[in-house]
């Protein structure tokens, strides 16, 4: 099955406050999006690469990736990050049938290969997966700054991104959302939980170094992490 990764840069990062999208900054010597596409763009199962950004930088990330033979479309985010899914995976259907689509945030410069194909590999067997590491910290349901609730520890876990799925399935999910003016999804597998319960989304373990770049103390850690490679 043929494989398409959507590198997701459509926001501003505003959290940052950098002047400028977030995937933009430089980590070690590339921008964080020029990270993210070159893991994939090394991972022998990943066929293709569409890259959405925030308007006004196309000309200027087309330049960056140049190099990358992968890459077949650099194109405007939306308002939201939904709306830009949803021009990254009408990108993708333009161009593929029923092929696989692993969805993966810019601000998240350090994916590494495992996780890629863990991605592509489970793919295989399932049309959802969600990129997820446990966590280690105790979670607490609050209202009106009052803890009401301890879920147990061991079935909580993080999300992360690449989110996968098979492309008729999240497109499905994402027409049924768009038609939902109460609803504004953040989380793709969230999605498909909530407007396709019938289809199990499985769990590829994350890690800790697939960090998201939100704010100032983030890009430091990263930066950290790249140089202990």
């Amino acid at each position: 099955m043929r494989m398409v990764a959507v590198v997701l840069g459509g926001g501003i990062g505003q959290r940052l406050g950098a002047g400028q999208p977030k995937q933009l900054l430089t980590l070690g010597r590339r921008t964080l999006v020029e990270h993210c596409v070159a893991a994939f763009a090394a991972a022998p199962g990943i066929d293709d690469i569409v890259v959405v950004m925030a308007s006004g930088y196309i000309d200027q990330v087309r330049a960056l990736l140049a190099g990358y033979g992968k890459v077949s479309a650099v194109i405007p985010g939306g308002a939201t990050r939904s709306d830009s899914v949803r021009a990254g995976l009408d990108a993708v259907a333009a161009s593929s049938g029923d092929c696989g689509v692993l969805l993966h945030d810019a601000a998240r410069p350090l994916v590494d290969q495992r996780i890629i194909a863990s991605c592509v590999a489970a793919l295989a067997d399932h049309e959802a997966v969600g990129t997820a590491v446990p966590t280690a910290d105790t979670i607490v349901v609050a209202a009106d700054g009052v803890m009401v609730h301890v879920p147990p520890r061991e079935t909580l876990w993080r999300c992360q991104t690449p989110q996968c799925f098979r492309l008729p399935v999240i497109m499905r999910a994402h027409q049924l959302a768009a038609a939902d003016p109460d609803y504004a999804p953040t989380d793709d597998c969230g999605v498909v939980l909530r407007y396709l319960p019938e289809v199990p989304v499985h769990i590829v373990t994350g890690s800790e170094r697939n960090l998201k770049v939100t704010y100032p103390s983030d890009l430091a850690v990263a930066e950290a992490l790249l140089s202990a490679c």
